[in-house]
């Protein structure tokens, strides 16, 4: 007896943190910061910022032309929906889908990274604040529930996140995309200029340079990070530390504090419910090494595990309290899967700039945000659309085949060839009851776990506002004096936006919703969720910088909470 009490005694925190994404790195650091001894469990390998294998590798030093193999895509042929992520210097950020896998009912790619970092390494890096319209449009358009916030409650934790992470963007003074804490502005090419100019004239919408979440200038506050170097290669991990990911930036100020254990390899399965106190108590693991099963304890906990994953631990924790998933008394966990719809826009190529160039690779776009169902525009669906999109000349790459060589092909590849010009809409997903994942204990992944089944798809909401993603696109396109102009609409499934929410939404009724307005779990007031799955609709605009807001301002509440002795 003696050595159980010892052995939960040594494995008792103050605080418990499930991933090491997004959400559960800036959980890490803002747990740590206020003073809690807090474990944070990762259920992949460690990955420690600047040890990116592949981070400055050549072209030429990639096998297979850097191309998949046929093994690689039998291995990962989810992952490689995308078209880029499956690459040989970009693979081994990536899953194996034959040891991890899940059921499609309807086309389901669900993109995962499993390590220390998660898909902070991988991420696009747009990081674009919600507006006021995003936060009421549940309640004025009578969708699902309503949003139990409103923006100005996210507005400084807005603030608090962007002065942390460092973003570069440009102050437009637009009211469906407030502005931030910014750092200089990475800067529209010619070509990109002048479609603004159009744009703005000829329809009275906004172009801007992208959002992204890049140090272009020094971040004092984390020393370990550098500028960003405009290589453009970030899917390989940074090891200048130019954008933000947690391995460069949250966990090593969570561990700056001492207080932080971070174990990787840690498959968090299952959270222990103490029916008598009401609360949870902790969590069961299954060591990804070992095979050895651990439980650990805290007095809070914080599930930033993914949307998915998070979800699926929830749904996995059954008890007598909570026969149907853990906090599931509304029955909407799982339910309400949003993403965002894209690969659908126009293309064209570009004469009169053959004397214009520019220098470095940007690591970024143009955006042009929502403009439809705004004001007096009224479409025949809800919500609405933004576009990203670049412009760019061919170079060198292009000479890959080319036949000539010596001085013939340096001069060829000292030539750049014509400018061309592309923008993809990325569209808003309702949330839709029936769009579900749910537990499928017949089929086991590697581990012996079960594994999700997913059951989502876009909706006529959806099909309708496409139509316009792809016109609009190239009417503006047309209106430039742009040729070749040409829409594409690519049939896909949900999932390939790569920004999952909904299965556990926040609202103001424990009926209907899973979490309240802090991401506390209504019936379990110790336990919180702050990635994807907490969110109540999806707007149009990129996820992951409101993800870090609330994880910020759930930390706040959780750790006053404490104080007050509430949890």
């Amino acid at each position: 007896m003696n050595l159980n009490t010892d052995a939960e005694k040594k494995n008792t925190y103050d605080a418990i943190v499930v991933g090491t994404g997004i959400s559960g790195g800036w959980a890490a650091k803002e747990l740590t910061e206020k003073g809690l001894k807090t474990l944070v469990l990762e259920r992949g390998r460690m990955v420690k910022h600047p040890d990116y294998p592949t981070a400055t590798k050549d072209p030429w030093d990639f096998p297979n032309a850097g191309k998949p193999t046929q093994e690689d895509l039998k291995q990962q042929g989810v992952q490689a929906r995308t078209g880029y992520t499956i690459q040989q210097a970009t693979k081994h950020w990536f899953v194996n889908d034959l040891e991890n896998p899940y059921t499609e009912v309807r086309r389901f790619d669900w993109m995962r990274g499993y390590h220390v970092g998660g898909r902070s390494i991988m991420w696009g890096r747009q990081s674009y604040r919600w507006s006021p319209m995003d936060f009421e449009a549940n309640a004025k358009d009578g969708i699902a529930v309503d949003w139990p916030i409103r923006y100005n409650d996210v507005a400084p934790w807005y603030d608090y996140v962007e002065k942390f992470i460092g973003v570069s963007g440009s102050v437009d003074g637009l009211a469906q995309l407030p502005d931030g804490q910014f750092l200089p502005a990475m800067e529209l090419n010619c070509v990109e200029l002048d479609l603004k100019d159009t744009v703005k004239t000829k329809f009275d919408r906004a172009l801007t340079i992208g959002r992204v979440a890049h140090a272009t200038a020094p971040v004092p506050h984390s020393p370990q990070r550098g500028t960003c170097q405009y290589r453009n290669l970030c899917s390989r991990g940074c090891p200048y530390g130019g954008y933000f990911s947690s391995v460069s930036s949250t966990l090593p100020a969570a561990e700056k504090t001492g207080n932080m254990t971070l174990r990787p390899n840690s498959i968090v399965y299952e959270l222990i419910y103490d029916e008598q106190k009401n609360k949870a108590t902790g969590v069961k693991v299954l060591d990804a090494e070992s095979g050895e099963q651990v439980e650990y304890y805290a007095r809070v906990i914080f599930l930033c595990a993914s949307t998915f994953g998070s979800t699926f631990i929830m749904q996995n924790s059954i008890s007598n309290r909570f026969p149907n998933g853990f906090g599931n008394d509304s029955g909407e966990l799982g339910h309400n899967i949003m993403d965002h719809h894209l690969s659908v826009g126009a293309g064209a190529s570009v004469e009169g700039y053959e004397d214009k160039y520019y220098f470095g690779r940007r690591a970024n776009g143009f955006y042009i945000p929502r403009y439809r169902n705004i004001g007096s525009d009224k479409r025949d669906y809800l919500r609405g659309f933004g576009y990203q999109g670049g412009a760019s000349r061919q170079g060198w790459s292009s000479l890959v085949s080319e036949l000539s060589l010596g001085a013939s092909l340096k001069e060829a590849a000292a030539k750049p060839g014509g400018w061309t010009i592309g923008m993809g809409g990325f569209g808003e997903i309702l949330p839709y009851h029936d769009n579900k994942v749910y537990i499928n204990k017949d089929k086991k992944d590697k581990y012996g776990l079960p594994t999700l089944t997913f059951d989502a798809d876009l909706h006529d909401n959806e099909y309708k506002m496409r139509k316009d993603m792809a016109a609009d696109a190239a009417e503006m396109l047309e209106a430039a004096g742009y040729k070749n102009v040409h829409t594409f609409d690519n049939k896909i499934g949900v999932g390939l936006g790569i920004h999952e929410m909904g299965t556990a939404r926040m609202g103001k009724d424990p009926k209907t919703s899973v979490l309240n307005k802090y991401n506390q779990v209504h019936a379990c007031k110790n336990v919180f969720v702050t990635d994807g799955s907490a969110m109540t609709s999806s707007a149009c605009q990129n996820p992951s910088l409101t993800y870090m807001a609330l994880t910020a301002r759930a930390v706040d509440f959780a750790t006053q909470e404490m104080k007050k002795q509430n949890l």
